[in-house]
């Protein structure tokens, strides 16, 4: 007879994964930490043979991405952000921005605007809505393709801000088209982004990063060049807007730029955390940086060249362009 003591097992009080910390753990934790099953399992993602199409994109563009960590459920959002406490604060950043609009609209901003500038807004602003969007959509498919959900809710409210930008542009041509029925507000956008050599650059690199498969890479795509240019671009044409007298766009950028910062903030953390988990992953994050620079140099240059003042416009621009990157890589690069 065995006459060993057996131990009770105390219950645990917290999830398994978090009680290692011997502390409570903090909403944020719990809502958002470990919860993707789909890595499990790193040869049969969603617990699918490799023969089925979506098991094998997930193992060729997530789970055998060039960026390795061994612990990716280890990142953590500077901000702690989640969609509760995120709604919380974009309500308020919305009540805000519905002030600016309501008392612009309300002393006739947008009537007063001199025909040479509505010009500009109606080729170099409007048409903001597609590039915008196409990050949106960029965010998306990192939200179904990050390899842990603390990562996957930074695209996801990222991907929220973006829909909320694309809304408020929308919003404003259509004020715009109120005011100046005659101009093409709401109507030559499409065009402006198709065409117009202004927005190619923008168009080109957009629609490449959509189409950079492997999950990281699109990361530095998106967040690291696309972002951080197309912020560049709107932030400046807002100031150029105060110079002729459209407050209501240098104030709509200065909103935006919050949002703007906040991703920035998660993104230098990401990139800190790959590089410290595994020193490899900077020559592997620095080499698809110098693939996709030049393609954001291009896509500022092309855009600046048409506007007034430009080249001091283009100075200005890359100028905060250097200061988005650096925001989001430190001394990485």
């Amino acid at each position: 007879m065995d006459t060993r003591e057996t131990s009770t097992l105390r219950p645990l009080k917290t999830w398994s994964h978090l009680a290692a910390r011997r502390r409570r753990p903090t909403e944020y934790e719990t809502v958002s930490t470990n919860l993707l099953w789909s890595t499990q399992d790193p040869d049969r993602p969603w617990t699918m043979g490799q023969a089925i199409p979506m098991s094998g994109w997930f193992k060729r563009y997530r789970n055998e991405s060039p960026l390795q960590h061994a612990d990716w459920d280890g990142f953590r959002d500077p901000d702690q952000l989640i969609y509760r406490n995120y709604t919380l604060i974009q309500d308020g950043q919305e009540a805000f921005v519905d002030g600016l609009l309501d008392e612009h609209q309300r002393n006739d901003h947008d009537e007063s605007l001199p025909q040479a500038w509505l010009e500009v807004l109606g080729s170099h602003w409007a048409p903001a809505r597609y590039v915008v969007h196409a990050q949106q959509m960029s965010s998306n498919y990192l939200v179904a393709l990050a390899p842990s959900s603390t990562i996957v809710n930074c695209f996801m409210l990222q991907g929220g801000d973006q829909l909320r930008w694309v809304s408020r542009i929308a919003y404003r041509t259509a004020a715009l088209r109120k005011a100046h029925p005659g101009l093409g507000f709401g109507e030559a956008e499409r065009a402006h982004w198709e065409q117009n050599p202004a927005w190619q650059g923008f168009r080109e690199l957009a629609e490449r990063a959509l189409v950079a498969w492997d999950w990281a890479e699109q990361f530095v795509a998106l967040n690291l060049v696309l972002k951080a240019a197309t912020d560049a671009a709107l932030l400046s044409f807002g100031r150029e807007g105060k110079r002729h007298g459209d407050s209501l766009t240098g104030l709509l950028a200065d909103a935006q730029l919050i949002d703007s910062e906040r991703s920035r903030r998660w993104t230098k953390v990401l990139v800190d955390y790959a590089v410290q988990g595994n020193p490899a992953n900077i020559e592997v994050l620095r080499g698809w940086f110098d693939k996709w620079q030049p393609l954001g140099l291009k896509a500022l240059s092309a855009y600046c060249s048409s506007m007034p003042d430009a080249e001091e416009f283009e100075v200005a621009a890359l100028e905060q362009y250097r200061i988005n990157q650096a925001a989001c890589t430190g001394n990485a690069f």
